[in-house]
């Protein structure tokens, strides 16, 4: 009798990533780049710090004879902060990235991320964690809103899918085949919309009278 062995679980990571700001017109080509590699992202907002908070952001390079420089150019522009999240993604993301002197990239990873939209040490274009504990850091200084709770992944992904998602995507596809509309996918966000079995609903019907009040 063959003995199954239970799957193991794959561990999704978080890391933040930062589209510096003189390459903030790249986002969207930075963007596909990141999604082609497998990473989803889950949290995105544009924002400008100031210097100072710059300062607070990089609080371990303080002291260091770059750091004005580094401050200043952080705070120079709007940057984009993402959340990235994969299997390993601290190490995939540092990988894609490559060196932080663009000028080094170039020669030894010229396919990487800093070797392509990066200028020199400083204006290397993109940022990212260094370790785990680090993006926990980060990630809640860019997303201070962001409950750090571990991304469903294995059997639990499924779990999760086959018992809130699945019956009424399901549906929702049964009836796409039937009627073949023109434009598929809007038909199908508007028909998911509609069956929603989480949509509130009205405890009881507004009478002419309570419309008037």
């Amino acid at each position: 009798m063959q003995m199954l062995m239970p799957e193991p679980q794959i561990f999704v990571e978080r890391t933040l990533a930062l589209i510096k700001p003189d390459v903030v017109d790249k986002e969207e080509e930075i963007e596909d780049v990141i999604l082609r590699s497998g990473f989803l992202i889950i949290q995105k907002r544009k924002l400008q710090l100031s210097p100072e908070q710059c300062s607070n952001f990089y609080a371990e390079q303080y002291g260091k004879m770059f750091f004005p420089n580094l401050t200043a150019y952080m705070s120079s522009g709007p940057l984009v902060a993402m959340v990235l999240a994969r299997h390993c993604a601290v190490s995939y993301w540092k990988e894609l990235l490559g060196p932080s002197n663009s000028i080094k990239a170039r020669r030894t990873h010229p396919h990487s991320l800093r070797a392509i939209y990066g200028t020199d040490d400083l204006r290397n274009a993109l940022h990212g964690s260094l370790n785990i504990f680090s993006a926990e850091r980060e990630i809640r200084f860019m997303f201070p809103e962001v409950i750090l709770e571990p991304v469903p992944a294995g059997q639990r992904a499924r779990d999760y899918l086959n018992l809130y998602v699945n019956p009424t995507l399901l549906a929702g596809l049964t009836a796409l085949c039937k009627e073949k509309p023109a434009d598929p996918m809007t038909w199908l966000a508007d028909w998911l919309i509609e069956h929603n079995p989480n949509k509130p609903k009205l405890q009881h019907q507004i009478t002419e009278e309570e419309r008037r009040e």
